[in-house]
């Protein structure tokens, strides 16, 4: 005890926010997945391929970087964030220089999505745990929300200097100067992660609970949270709300253009990232005021009646105007971010830091699980029926759903049956 309260007092230098921020910096390159609907816009025509072919890089990205951040997860509690996040830049780069030579639909799936995925999902998993672990837990939401801002913003600088650079030159060159960047940007900011040394008590902090007979599991396994119900009503519900705005921002380039007819649909895609990761910031925060599940249920029924709206825009009505998509763009932007902050920040009040990057990586299988399945399901009702109606229409019953869930999932704690050793 004495050791934590020397610590809490300052005799090491807290650095909290340079870890804060080295993270957001690191998730503003890594949000380059979300310029995905940009990259597949640019596309030749010559290439031949189909709005399925186009859905497949981005899908696979999105299940493999939920994949992955088990593992990263694991590896970033057990030796650290730096190494961790270096190996996420090193994949991204080499993901998108190896895309950067294709012309099949086979060739972004390895490079962009096998192996700029499972960069994604290494980097990512380092950002957010050792920053969360500098600060006290009232600050959770504000500071997670943070982190993850980055990854939502990425897209108001990338959608429009992709779109340059292929203009510029082409789609092969502009993705490997990406990767090239990407690939020295992310290593180099990784040096700046650090946790906290063991016994480090954040100020402001509540002291910490007794572990005798009576008293509340703080800290669980990664296998003991798959045997709380909570864990799986959480995991759909991430499912449904990430899901919904991953097939939104893997379609809005076409959206924009084939259903409303907006020529400069990397606008919207740019304007939905500002929503993003203002959305991230700002939901976190308020979960710390209000809590999380009413912070979720208000997300999910928003961003449900957000996307119906979307469905019934087109270049004939009010709906189509170019400034009434782009606020709704970016409000769908704001109530997808809100999922990126909330489930980390909920992951840690639930289940504890101790195991944090694991459980929260058995958690976000779910955004990966719902991104490739809706962002496919998109594709391919398109190429079907032309029109995006019935991706629509399923992912907002998909929200409704969730948003009924929300006010029943209780907190796990159970009390501990055997004092601790």
């Amino acid at each position: 005890m004495a050791q934590e309260i020397n610590l809490q007092q300052g005799t090491i230098e807290n650095h909290g926010w340079r870890v804060t921020f080295a993270g957001m910096g690191i998730n503003l390159a890594l949000g380059i997945l979300y310029s995905w609907s940009v990259i597949s816009k640019g596309v030749p025509a010559e290439w031949n391929w189909s709005e399925s072919d186009k859905s497949w890089p981005y899908a696979i990205a999105c299940l493999v970087f939920s994949i992955i951040m088990v593992p990263a997860g694991r590896m970033q509690d057990k030796i650290g964030p730096r190494i961790v996040a270096s190996i996420g830049g090193l994949l991204v780069g080499i993901g998108l220089i190896i895309a950067s030579q294709a012309t099949s639909p086979l060739g972004y799936m390895l490079g962009f999505g096998v192996l700029g995925g499972a960069g994604i999902g290494f980097g990512y998993a380092s950002a957010t745990p050792p920053a969360v672990k500098w600060f006290a837990a009232a600050k959770t939401g504000l500071i997670a929300g943070i982190v993850v801002a980055g990854f939502g913003l990425a897209s108001v600088y990338a959608a429009p200097l992709t779109t340059w650079l292929i203009s510029m030159w082409s789609l092969g060159t502009a993705v490997m100067i990406l990767g090239i960047a990407f690939l020295i940007v992310v290593i180099a900011l990784a040096q700046l992660l650090k946790t906290p040394p063991k016994g480090y008590v954040p100020a402001g902090s509540k002291p910490a609970a007794s572990t005798a007979v009576g008293s509340k599991k703080e800290d669980f396994l990664p296998k003991e949270i798959l045997g709380t119900v909570q864990f799986y009503m959480l995991w759909f519900m991430y499912a449904c709300g990430a899901g919904a705005g991953l097939m939104i921002i893997s379609k809005l380039a076409a959206i924009a253009d084939k259903q409303v007819g907006i020529k400069l649909g990397f606008i919207l895609v740019a304007v939905l990232a500002l929503g993003n990761g203002a959305g991230r910031i700002i939901a976190g925060t308020l979960s710390d005021k209000i809590g999380r599940k009413a912070t979720m249920f208000i997300c999910f029924v928003m961003q449900a009646i957000l996307i119906l709206l979307l469905s019934q825009a087109t270049s004939t009505n009010t709906l189509g105007n170019k400034f009434i998509m782009a606020a709704i763009s970016a409000l769908i932007g704001a109530n997808y971010g809100a999922n990126l902050s909330l489930f980390p920040s909920v992951t840690k009040d639930y289940y504890g830091l101790k195991n944090f990057g694991m459980n929260y990586g058995l958690v976000f299988t779910a955004w990966g699980v719902g991104g490739f399945m809706l962002a496919f399901l998109a594709g391919k009702m398109y190429d079907k029926y032309h029109t995006f109606d019935i991706a629509y229409f399923g992912a907002s019953i998909l929200l409704v759903l969730a948003a009924v869930m929300t006010p029943f999932v209780k907190s796990p704690h159970h009390l501990i049956k055997e004092e601790k050793a």
